[in-house]
């Protein structure tokens, strides 16, 4: 049976421990040798280094206009408490399956796998890509990528599926998520005279403090209308690192600390009002003192929304695949808004629910898997019917 199959590969594909701080080249080699014996058109994409790497593989006749089904190889870190079993070995419990990766999101490129074969018997009305990327969790990295390549090159797929967990719902429009880190660099100094120092980690908390005001700010912006939950773009701090010791002017401080706008719009006021406070109120203030004090801030993911759209064939498509009737928005980020830049029409549609995503225990279940098949079998009927 297919789904016997797609547990298998999910086994194998777990077992690459593909933390985004490790390699997934490994992964990407047996992943497209697999596709490769059953005849599909194979173009590995190299990161730097050559440790990391995207996939491009396609089923079908050459050009544009094709679909294609999207997926991230990398995972987020195994070491917080909990787990039951191996984090890289997949165990199997009451119609669950469980491993890091499982939900987030090697069930779906298991789904896929598994019913490739489907795929390679015969003629295609149009191309069918697999498309698997590598540091979504840091960025969407790989994903911008490859989509330069296709922008580059000119190929253009038309429609885009992107299996990330949404328990099967067609979700046609999230938020964007950029990752910043702002380092203050002031001038160290003795703690018994504030005053001939600079200190970093209080220059800091005042930039913590204008975030949460512009908070704030980003609620009243939302428009009465807006699909997403909450409705607003939002902003928050991760994490605050600073200082040596208590006595001592703290010389470096860093800031790491998240957008997620709902348009394009509140991300340009948002960026600008930050850039603003540090350039007009808190380096003017520092140089009075250290006139080599500098705010810099590094841009560690940039990654577009899915902004929800009128005519979307993509929508329609899985709408006739699943039997969904509706579609809905997520707070959370994928690679979706990227292939939407390129011109595809974007869905995200995957088996398990975030909700078990980047925790320990994480699972996909057996009926998920089920279901995704059923519609990934059902794409391949598709494409054999003159539309």
């Amino acid at each position: 049976m297919t789904i016997d199959v797609a547990k298998q590969h999910l086994s194998n594909l777990v077992a690459f421990p593909t933390v985004s701080d490790r390699p997934n080249r490994d992964l990407i080699d047996w992943y497209a040798d697999r596709l490769s014996e059953l005849g599909a058109r194979i173009r590995v994409i190299e990161g730097d280094g050559g440790t990391k790497a995207n996939l491009f593989a396609t089923f079908g006749p050459e050009g544009d206009g094709g679909i294609m089904l999207s997926g991230h190889t990398d995972v987020v870190p195994a070491e917080e408490a909990g787990w039951s079993s191996d984090p890289f070995t997949l165990r199997e419990a009451d119609e669950l399956l469980y491993a890091r990766g499982t939900c987030d999101m090697k069930g779906f490129l298991a789904c896929a796998l598994a019913v490739a074969p489907l795929y390679a018997q015969g003629a295609l009305s149009r191309p069918l890509h697999f498309a698997l990327t590598h540091d979504e969790e840091v960025g969407c990295l790989g994903a911008q990528s490859l989509v330069e390549v296709l922008r580059t090159e000119g190929l253009r797929p038309a429609v885009a599926i992107i299996g990330e967990p949404t328990s099967m719902k067609i979700i046609d429009g999230h938020k964007g998520c950029c990752e910043y880190t702002t380092t203050f660099h002031g001038l160290e100094g003795h703690g018994s005279d504030p005053d001939k120092g600079v200190s970093a980690t209080e220059y800091a908390v005042r930039f913590m403090t204008r975030l949460l005001d512009l908070r704030a700010e980003l609620k009243d912006r939302a428009p009465a209308s807006s699909p997403f939950d909450p409705p607003h773009s939002t902003v928050q701090v991760g994490r605050f690192e600073g200082g040596v010791a208590r006595n001592v002017i703290a010389g470096l401080a860093h800031v790491d600390w998240e957008l997620r706008p709902i348009n394009a719009a509140d991300k340009d006021h948002a960026t600008r009002t930050m850039r603003d406070y540090c350039n007009d109120v808190l380096l003017p203030a520092m140089r009075t003192v250290h006139k080599s004090a500098e705010i810099e801030t590094l841009t560690v993911g940039d990654v577009a929304g899915l902004e929800p759209v009128t005519d979307n064939e993509a929508r329609e498509i899985v709408a006739h695949l699943t039997g969904e009737n509706g579609a809905a928005t997520v707070s959370f980020g994928t690679e979706a808004g990227l292939f939407q830049s390129l011109g595809c029409a974007a869905v995200v549609c995957g088996p398990g629910s975030i909700e078990q995503a980047h925790k320990a225990d994480e699972y996909v279940s057996l009926d998920q898997m089920a279901q995704c098949i059923t519609m990934l079998e059902r794409l391949n009927d598709r494409l054999r019917t003159p539309q």
